[in-house]
C-alpha cells in the first residue's frame, strides 16, 4: 500500500479544527456565446438549490450559494476536505445584454445561466428605398 504524506494538508486540517471551517474555494465557471445568448456554467456540486441566490444590480450579476457540512451536530469529523460555507461570484455584464430576461437552471451540480443579447444590440439589415436604378447623391 502506498501512503502519501502532505504536511500542508495536515496543517490545513488542524487549522480547520481549531479555527472552524476553511475558506471556501473559488466558484469555477465557463462562459461562451451561442447564437443570441450568452451561457454561463458554474460548478456547484453538493449545493442545495434552495441556497442559491442570484441578483442583478446595474449590470452586475451576483451569485451566492452555500454548502453546509453533511455531518450532524456533535459528530466527530475525521476528514473534511470538501469546502463548506458561502461561495460568491460577481459578473460584470455588458450593456448589450438583456438582464431582465436571464434564465437560470440547476442540474447535476451545475448552475446554468442563459443571458440573451438585447434586441437593440443584435445585428439587423437596413432596407434601402429609392427610385429604380437612380440614386441621389448629396452634393
Amino acid at each position: 500500500m502506498l501512503m502519501r504524506t502532505d504536511p500542508f494538508r495536515e496543517l490545513d486540517r488542524l487549522t480547520q479544527q481549531v479555527f472552524g471551517s476553511a475558506r471556501p474555494g473559488a466558484m469555477p465557471m465557463d462562459a461562451y456565446r451561442s447564437g443570441d445568448d450568452f451561457l454561463v456554467h458554474f460548478d456547484l456540486p453538493g449545493i442545495d438549490p434552495e441556497t442559491i441566490e442570484l441578483d442583478v444590480e446595474r449590470n452586475v450579476l451576483n451569485v451566492r450559494a452555500e454548502r453546509r457540512s453533511p455531518a450532524p451536530e456533535g459528530a466527530e469529523v475525521l476528514v473534511a476536505e470538501r469546502p463548506t460555507g458561502t461561495f460568491t461570484r460577481q459578473l460584470f455584464l455588458g450593456e448589450t445584454l438583456d438582464t431582465d430576461r436571464i434564465d437560470a437552471s440547476y442540474e447535476a451540480g451545475v448552475l446554468t445561466l442563459r443571458i440573451p443579447v438585447a434586441e437593440q444590440a443584435k445585428p439587423r439589415r437596413i432596407q434601402i428605398t429609392g427610385g429604380a436604378g437612380r440614386r441621389q447623391l448629396a452634393g
